[in-house]
């Protein structure tokens, strides 16, 4: 018995190599490694707004790889196939994602907007998006931790940063009727339009809210939290949870209290 085992962990170990040759054998990392050689098609399709603002912000600020822009049409004969990456807003759950895929393996996806519409203010943080999207997939090529850890890559920053900076909390990204039960050390609760403006500005020392949330919420809907920092545009937090009676959209008292407790 033991001479049976131990040929067949040997031949394990010879099929192994052959298996990753063939492309059998993979990991997040390995098929992102061409993510800088190839070409990244941008689907323009959808909501006009928030298409023309995909399209300048892709332009202005898109340099990890090549990219071209194509039509829904185009994208729904081509999205299956590996040889392009793919950056498109999706549905899902009432929510749109910006989100990119390589055939039909994703490779990230952030909530952008209520899929019925937003107020405008994910034209604002578009671009904070985008710019993730890149940060992101360029790390994940080099780290399996991060290729399978979005959101633990993305919460590093808070840790990082979140003690030197103020917080601003838009008013909007809290729930129906929240009132503040006690002062958060270091967060501050604002005007949304203050909050938007200080991320235009580029202000420094400041990370500034964004929620998302379906604009009609069902049973095991979401709700998403995130932070940028004003100044790089950077996204440093993201957190979900699912909406309920006791849990409305936006920042939980719980949230604040430990975002305030990292400080």
């Amino acid at each position: 018995m033991r001479k049976k085992l131990i040929l067949c962990a040997f031949a394990l170990t010879l099929l192994f190599p052959l298996l990753h040759a063939q492309g059998v054998v993979t990991t997040r990392s390995h098929r992102l490694a061409d993510f800088t050689d190839k070409v990244t098609q941008v689907v323009i399709s959808g909501n006009a707004l928030v298409t023309n603002a995909l399209r300048q912000e892709v332009v202005a600020g898109w340099t990890a790889s090549a990219f071209e822009f194509c039509t829904l049409e185009q994208y729904q004969k081509i999205k299956d196939q590996d040889q392009y990456y793919f950056l498109v807003i999706a549905d899902a759950a009432g929510i749109s994602y910006l989100n990119l895929h390589k055939g039909t393996f994703e490779v990230i996806s952030l909530p952008l907007v209520a899929a019925e519409g937003g107020s405008g203010r994910e034209l604002t943080y578009l671009g904070g998006l985008i710019k993730t999207v890149q940060e992101f997939t360029l790390e994940a090529m080099e780290s399996e931790k991060v290729a399978y850890g979005m959101e633990a890559w993305v919460n590093k920053n808070y840790s990082k940063w979140g003690k030197s900076k103020e917080v601003l909390i838009a008013s909007d990204d809290l729930p129906e009727g929240f009132t503040a039960e006690e002062s958060y050390n270091g967060l501050r609760i604002v005007d949304t339009a203050e909050a938007d403006q200080a991320y235009i500005d580029a202000a420094g020392a400041t990370l500034v809210s964004y929620t998302v949330a379906p604009f009609t919420t069902e049973k095991g809907s979401c709700c998403y939290k995130m932070l940028f920092d004003a100044e790089t545009h950077n996204l440093c937090y993201i957190s979900k949870h699912k909406i309920s009676a006791k849990k409305g959209e936006g920042f939980l008292p719980g949230d604040l209290k430990r975002l305030s407790k990292k400080k």
